[in-house]
């Protein structure tokens, strides 16, 4: 039986709540195999992040050209990048590789803990070198306003964030509406230059682990392995099939110690 692949790069979890771990379980559960290239290693659990270092960019790409080469890889899915080397050498590996889609969540910062997952001054290259070779950025309200200078605190905002990330060079934007308020939690998608919400019963929770990392991956890993149709039609019926996954998993978000639940879709 063959199975189409996604590259995931990203940081390491030891906790296996969120980064690669996470990943790995939003493609399994879409109906593709993960592939996991190291870029960040963290020492974290579900109590928190403690320390991050970067592995070096020739690493990073080293790992994916590897997987690149031999496996049936279908999209590329891209998550804690640590320093705005890896950022830059993931650019490039990307432009190597324009026939496949690429998903970019453009992490910066632990929901709970010390240090940051992406170096303040690589936002700057985020922009520069994924943006433009984005097939969608993933970004939530904080993440939205680093990458384009306006404070979203509302759903009308984040239409405009959606449509400034697109003009940035991505071929689609979603901000997602974990952190603003109302009884539904609303997703803004720009897309073809159309802003579409898309809106979900907000659930009272407790703090929960890798959210951002297991829906991009619930959308890398549908659209990979969709082969009954393509473009922009795929990309949106993988977005809102990633949207019920990721709620249904949000409601059973499991206890596996610590102070976070993590999500196992």
């Amino acid at each position: 039986m063959q199975s189409a692949c996604v590259v995931a790069i990203g940081g390491l979890d030891p906790g296996g709540g969120a980064g690669l771990a996470a990943d790995l379980r939003g493609v399994l559960a879409a109906g593709a195999f993960g592939c996991a290239v190291i870029a960040v290693v963290t020492v974290q659990s579900t109590s928190g992040l403690r320390s991050v270092r970067a592995i070096a960019p020739r690493e990073v790409v080293a790992q994916a050209r590897e997987v690149l080469r031999h496996q049936r890889v279908r999209a590329i899915k891209t998550g804690a990048l640590g320093s705005g080397a890896n950022v830059r050498a993931v650019g490039e590996l990307l432009a190597m590789h324009r026939d496949l889609p690429a998903f970019v969540d453009p992490v910066m910062t632990p929901t709970r803990g010390r240090g940051r997952l992406l170096a303040e001054r690589a936002v700057a290259e985020v922009r520069r070198s994924l943006l433009p070779r984005a097939t969608l950025v993933t970004a939530n309200v904080p993440e939205a306003e680093a990458l384009t200078g306006k404070r979203v605190t509302s759903v009308s905002e984040a239409h405009d964030a959606a449509l400034a990330l697109c003009k940035l060079g991505a071929h689609a934007a979603i901000v997602k509406g974990g952190h603003l308020s109302g009884t539904h939690a609303v997703d803004v998608l720009a897309l073809g230059g159309e802003v579409t919400e898309i809106r979900s019963r907000r659930l009272r929770l407790p703090p929960i682990h890798g959210g951002g990392c297991t829906f991009a991956s619930l959308v890398a890993g549908r659209v990979a392995s969709d082969t009954g149709s393509s473009g922009d039609v795929a990309l949106l019926d993988a977005i809102r099939w990633a949207k019920r996954a990721h709620h249904r998993a949000l409601a059973d978000a499991r206890d596996v110690g610590g102070d976070m639940r993590v999500l196992v879709p």
